[in-house]
C-alpha cells in the first residue's frame, strides 16, 4: 500500500496563504507524475496543479498567479504554496501520484477560506 502523507491545510482568512506538502516513497516520487487535486462539497474532484513526468507543470486557470507547485527531490516531497486565497478555494486537497494506469491518493487535507 503506497502512502502519500499530506501536511498543512487549515483555516485561513480571504487573502491569506497556506502551504501544503506531500511526502511520497522515493520510488513513487521519482517515477510518477506528482500533483494536487481538490474537491469541494457537492463538486467533482478537480486538478489544481501537477508536475508531469517530464517535470513540466500544469495549473488550473483558477489558481494561476496565486498558487505555486514545487518539489524537493532530496526529501521526496511536493508542495503547494497557496497565496491570495479565496472562499472558493475551500475544499479538501488531495496529493496525487499518477503513472498510467495507476493512481495513488493521499488521505486529503481540509482547506477552509473564511472570515
Amino acid at each position: 500500500q503506497v502512502q502519500l502523507v499530506e501536511s498543512g491545510g487549515g483555516l485561513v482568512q480571504p487573502g491569506g496563504s497556506l502551504r501544503l506538502s506531500c511526502a511520497a516513497p522515493r520510488n513513487i516520487f521519482s517515477r510518477y507524475a506528482m500533483g494536487w487535486y481538490r474537491q469541494a462539497p457537492g463538486k467533482q474532484r478537480e486538478l489544481v496543479a501537477t508536475f508531469t513526468r517530464l517535470r513540466t507543470t500544469n495549473l488550473a486557470d483558477s489558481v494561476k498567479g496565486r498558487f505555486t507547485i514545487s518539489r524537493d527531490n532530496a526529501k521526496n516531497t511536493v508542495s503547494l504554496q497557496m497565496n491570495s486565497l479565496k472562499p472558493e478555494d475551500t475544499a479538501v486537497y488531495y496529493c496525487n501520484a499518477f503513472l498510467d494506469p495507476v493512481n495513488y491518493w493521499g488521505q486529503g487535507t481540509q482547506v477552509t477560506v473564511s472570515s
